[in-house]
């Protein structure tokens, strides 16, 4: 029997997804974007679960791409390399756009789209010992996945050229203190926090939190003016759901909201 790419378990409204790939320290493949882009489509439509983590088995969240299998690349024609590309950034856009917060937890490396993979995540619990980086210049590559894109939203220009140029590697701690890092954990409790940040948030209103994600996600590449126009947009539809009646009539009853329930419908 062949090894599952992706492993998944319930923590109650959590659902936990983790890299399976141990033997190559979780190593990304076809099979992986597949598993993942699927299970996240079917978290989405499930009114049951109310968030993500996405982690790795045998204590690392990914080392990015398999170099045995990028050593062949160049036999592709470059219709064929370009679709293997497409297939990892189709995998970080789905993780991007899925409906439900999803967060990372991360022990180990997180190296190359690795990282990429952890940044695309709403939120990013991590070891202070996890080990970040941007190590594509080491193999004489250059980065993808949205590495550069996602590191531009909390570093400078030139904190963002020095960690792609040198592969530098970085602590959680660091990491943290760059910004991305919600959470530091202890060695070893990454994934428990993470667990526990997402049942924080998993009894929330799901279709508002879909357009609290949506309204994060943009803020940054929007001036003022789309910003206050999406949030307008966004304010406008959460007033006429049943959502905000529950919070609302909560509120105002000093009692704490049930929007679980409204999935269920």
């Amino acid at each position: 029997m062949s090894t599952p790419p992706l492993l998944s378990r319930r923590e109650g409204a959590v659902l936990v997804l983790s890299n399976n790939n141990v033997a190559a320290r979780n190593a990304l493949s076809t099979e992986f974007y597949e598993a993942l882009g699927a299970a996240l489509r079917e978290a989405a439509a499930d009114p049951t679960v109310g968030a993500i983590v996405l982690t790795g088995e045998g204590g690392h969240f990914c080392a990015g791409g398999d170099l045995r299998q990028l050593a062949t690349r160049r036999e592709l024609l470059v219709v064929e390399r370009v679709a293997k590309v497409e297939a990892l950034h189709d995998m970080i856009r789905g993780v991007r756009d899925c409906p439900k917060p999803v967060v990372a937890a991360v022990e180990g490396a997180a190296a190359g789209a690795g990282l990429s993979l952890a940044l695309a995540c709403d939120m990013l619990v991590a070891a202070r010992n996890a080990v970040f980086s941007v190590a594509y210049v080491k193999v004489g590559l250059t980065p993808d996945a949205g590495a550069t894109a996602f590191l531009s939203e909390f570093v400078s220009r030139q904190v963002l050229t020095e960690l792609c140029l040198t592969g530098e590697r970085m602590s959680g701690e660091r990491l943290h203190q760059l910004g991305p890092v919600n959470r530091l954990a202890e060695p070893g409790q990454a994934l428990a926090d993470a667990i526990a940040l997402a049942r924080q948030i998993a009894d929330g209103p799901e279709h508002a939190m879909a357009r609290i994600k949506r309204l994060c996600r943009e803020a940054p590449r929007n001036t003022l003016e789309q910003q206050l126009d999406l949030e307008a947009r966004c304010m406008l539809l959460s007033q006429e759901t049943e959502e905000s009646r529950e919070g609302i009539a909560a509120f105002l009853g000093k009692r704490a909201a049930d929007f679980t329930r409204l999935r269920q419908r």
